[in-house]
């Protein structure tokens, strides 16, 4: 009689669930549940993401054949009046939309910088559906545009590699046949870097074998630093340099010398 008591005791024990049994299979059913409404978010916000891309897409070839068919062609492939935009990227868009460069007014040596005629939205939609029909240069990330590197490196780089053109101080510069080199005053560190990746106009091209993204955020901080730095010797003239300066006082300083002379002259006669 008791060893057959003991072999009921083994047989319930036996049977007996584990005190973590309940816990572990509520575990996995949370995994389980988790893992399964993540796979669907992602597959969902992946579609619409899609969905929406696709729909800026179509808007943008839209606003292209409206606003930019006529001179680059209605399938980009340029015209005797402007270049192909096939491989030209959306950073190129962003930046000649989103300067006012583009559309241009009329045609000139250099399309200069005008008040923006479409909204941040259009631009993208421009952007993206330009990007779609060729890959070529893309927006800049955040990460590089903080204005937040190494000044010292970047006002260097920008001495070697862009003060013939646009002064040491960033204030632009003329060029031959009527061309300029702009002011980096005010512009924006997006398409400041789009402009170096996309070499608009007379620029020559800055990709990372020769300007790594960290240089290129690094001249983006210098050149943020002079313009807001205040100027220790009075009025910059605009910082065109000694030229200018010395035109200023051959005018300015020499006329006044001049002009009080001949007032002394004319009080004592």
């Amino acid at each position: 009689m008791f060893t057959k008591k003991k072999r009921q005791d083994s047989a319930a024990k036996r049977g007996r669930r584990h005190p973590l049994a309940n816990v572990a299979l509520i575990a996995i059913g949370l995994i389980a549940t988790g893992g399964a409404y993540a796979g669907i978010s992602s597959a969902t916000a992946q579609t619409e993401s899609t969905v929406v891309s696709q729909a800026s897409v179509e808007d943008g070839e839209k606003l292209f054949q409206a606003n930019c068919a006529t001179c680059h062609g209605f399938n980009l492939e340029g015209s005797d009046e402007a270049p192909s935009l096939i491989g030209v990227g959306a950073a190129a868009v962003d930046f000649q939309v989103g300067t006012g460069r583009m559309p241009m007014q009329a045609h000139n040596v250099q399309a200069p910088e005008k008040p923006v005629q479409f909204t941040d939205d259009q631009i993208s939609s421009l952007a993206e559906y330009v990007a779609s029909v060729a890959p070529g240069p893309a927006i800049p990330e955040e990460q590089y545009l903080d204005a937040d590197g190494d000044a010292a490196n970047g006002a260097e780089l920008f001495r070697i590699n862009c003060a013939m053109c646009h002064n040491v101080a960033g204030a632009g510069g003329a060029l031959t046949e009527g061309k300029y080199a702009p002011s980096l005053m005010g512009v924006s560190e997006a398409h400041i870097y789009e402009a170096m990746i996309t070499a608009p106009q007379n620029m020559p091209v800055f990709n990372d074998m020769n300007l790594s993204p960290e240089d290129k955020r690094d001249i983006i901080t210098a050149l943020k630093f002079m313009e807001n730095e205040v100027s220790v010797g009075g009025h910059p003239l605009s910082s065109l340099g000694p030229v200018a300066e010395g035109l200023f006082i051959w005018i300015f300083g020499l006329g006044s010398i001049i002009a009080v002379t001949v007032w002394i002259t004319a009080k004592s006669n």
